[in-house]
């Protein structure tokens, strides 16, 4: 196996993949980013390292042996003016905003090749970790109900439109109504604005009804920007008054899936995976 070098960002994510290593056997190095990487990964063998000091990064890496990398967890999209750089992110940073002018999804392909640029493998967390896609069929014991198969259809279809357009991941629909797209706010911030909307067009905890669907961009960068569901993202769609969640086959990450699964069941939401569109 060769060594895993885990650029860590926030959330749950890296802290999976860092056990996931250590229950494998596989040698790992963690580059915890500052300000995002939280504390959990303190005991693992690694370095702190800005945004922006790709040459801190890089050299720290090699030392250690990695020969592979793994881009995992929260980052925000950088204040460029702010940043510190040291020479090597210095020479990369024109280049980068550059990048960021036409997406995010541009930027994180620019980071990519700046990684491989170097020698390293680039690694998805779903290629670490192979059990953490979403599987076809329903996850866990419930199913979409037959009156959900329309807004299935639709919630999916208005995710993978806005992801042409490199506006989002995610949409919610009920009884065929767009309620929500997802942009920059993010997943969560989404589903607690369609619980403030009027029960007449969503529905309700014990009457649950309507979709949330989430699928990537075509353009996107996989390997580092898969559409993620976790524990929040469950008790969100339940607090919404939404029947279930679907998303494509192998392409939705489900973090801590034995805990999102059994609160899924608890609170009657069901979790789809799809066969993935065609090109």
């Amino acid at each position: 196996m060769r060594k895993l070098g885990l650029i860590a960002g926030g959330g749950s994510l890296p802290v999976e993949i860092a056990e996931h290593c250590e229950r494998s056997g596989r040698p790992l190095f963690v580059v915890r980013l500052k300000g995002f990487a939280g504390g959990e990964l303190a005991p693992y063998a690694g370095a702190e390292v800005g945004i922006a000091e790709l040459g801190k990064c890089f050299k720290a890496l090699k030392r250690a042996g990695c020969e592979a990398v793994c881009l995992a967890g929260n980052v925000s999209r950088p204040d460029f003016a702010a940043l510190i750089p040291d020479l090597r992110g210095l020479t990369a940073l024109p280049a980068a905003i550059a990048a960021a002018r036409k997406g995010d999804d541009a930027l994180l392909r620019f980071l990519v090749g700046e990684f491989e640029k170097e020698g390293f493998a680039v690694e998805g967390a779903h290629e670490v970790m192979d059990d953490l896609g979403l599987p076809p069929g329903p996850l866990g014991r419930c199913s979409p109900p037959d009156a959900a198969g329309p807004d299935v259809v639709r919630a999916l279809e208005v995710a993978r439109a806005i992801g042409r357009l490199d506006i989002g991941q995610g949409a919610v629909v009920c009884d065929g109504l767009v309620l929500a797209v997802e942009a920059q706010e993010g997943t969560d911030a989404m589903l607690a604005r369609v619980a403030e909307l009027p029960e007449a067009i969503r529905g309700r905890p014990g009457a649950a009804r309507g979709v949330l669907a989430k699928a990537p961009k075509p353009i996107q960068e996989t390997r580092v920007d898969m559409p993620t569901i976790g524990l929040a993202t469950v008790q969100a769609v339940a607090r919404a008054g939404l029947a279930g969640i679907v998303g494509e086959a192998g392409r939705l990450l489900v973090l801590d899936r034995e805990a999102v699964t059994a609160l899924a069941d608890e609170l009657g939401v069901f979790i789809l995976g799809v066969e993935p569109e065609q090109p």
